[in-house]
């Protein structure tokens, strides 16, 4: 064999080649190191290069305006903003598929091209959205101010018998004012008549046991059942002892029976005067604590700013980008002197 007559293929397998980084040798295709060769090298036939340009041609991505659109959609729906910007609590947690739902609407309608443009999308959307937490953080502030306040007057203790007790006033006549002090005399009135229905009678125990309830302070009440036990006793008209005695439980038995009627009626007119106020009190607690509403306005204003803000420097680039001329925006610095 003439040496310079040396197939060239036969040269390359003999020679010492370097395997390259990934695994192929220089001046071959594709030919792994481990691989035995065998005298021979892998080389990309023609047929096959002419296959690969024309797979190529055809992996173009869409060329439909409705294509186009969808593949716009891909950053949008594969961002990472939904876990930056959705709040996940213990007990509030925001939803992924509503953000994800705005930015994507916002995105189809603005329309951002290149990443300027998408970055103002992107601090639109979560501008709003933020606006959107303002707006359900005061509304937990309305809710919790209403609920609270009728949660406290409903809890609220009963008031101390003292405070109806007062040198210039009646007590029980300041007792009939209130719901609570009703309830009060209502049961006072009604053991009353337990002890007299047991006993047949209006005794000087149960006179005494009346005046310790009110704290040993006589009242218009505790005076008019004395007043029937004393009546009893004088027996002015003669009668004989069963039929005095029959006489004061009747007496007695129906004064009680018109007092609790009297409360009743107190007590409904009571309950419906507490409850236009107590929705008064529900209307005004409508509005948040004047801190808690400064602190959600200025929060608020600011969102505000930032959304103005990107959607004006947004629409500077859209108008430039379509050829425009956009003149340099009017500031104004103010300063306090």
């Amino acid at each position: 064999m003439i040496p310079n007559d040396v197939n060239p293929t036969t040269e390359l397998v003999k020679q010492t080649a370097e395997p390259t980084s990934r695994g192929r040798y220089e001046g071959q295709v594709a030919v792994s190191p481990r691989k035995e060769t065998r005298g021979r090298t892998y080389t990309a036939s023609e047929k096959s290069r002419a296959s690969n340009r024309r797979n190529a041609r055809r992996s173009t991505g869409p060329r439909t305006p409705e294509g186009k659109a969808v593949t716009r959609m891909n950053a949008v729906k594969h961002g990472i903003l939904s876990t930056e910007v959705v709040v996940k609590g213990l007990r509030i947690q925001e939803h992924e598929e509503e953000f994800r739902g705005l930015r994507e609407r916002c995105w189809r309608s603005l329309a951002p091209k290149g990443p300027m443009e998408e970055m103002l999308v992107d601090r639109i959307v979560t501008a709003q959205w933020r606006l959107r937490r303002a707006l359900m953080a005061e509304t937990g502030e309305i809710v919790l101010s209403v609920d609270g306040g009728l949660r406290r007057r409903a809890d609220r203790a009963p008031l101390p018998l003292g405070i109806f007790v007062d040198q210039l006033h009646d007590a029980a006549v300041q007792m009939e004012k209130s719901t609570q002090g009703l309830d009060y005399l209502r049961a006072v009135v009604r053991s009353v008549r337990e002890d007299v229905e047991r006993d047949g009678e209006l005794t000087q125990a149960a006179c005494d046991q009346l005046l310790r309830r009110f704290i040993n302070e006589p009242n218009y009440l505790t005076r008019n059942f004395l007043g029937y036990r004393e009546r009893m006793t004088a027996n002015a008209d003669g009668l004989s002892p069963e039929e005095l005695k029959d006489n004061h439980r009747r007496a007695v038995l129906q004064y009680i029976e018109r007092k609790l009627a009297e409360y009743e009626e107190l007590s409904s007119r009571s309950e419906d005067r507490e409850d236009k106020e107590e929705t008064a009190r529900q209307l005004a607690n409508v509005l948040p604590s004047a801190p808690v509403l400064d602190k959600i306005l200025r929060y608020e204003n600011a969102l505000e700013r930032q959304l103005y803000r990107a959607m004006n420097q947004l629409e500077r680039l859209q108008r430039r980008r379509e050829g425009e001329d956009v003149p340099p925006p009017v500031t104004m610095q103010l300063s306090r002197g």
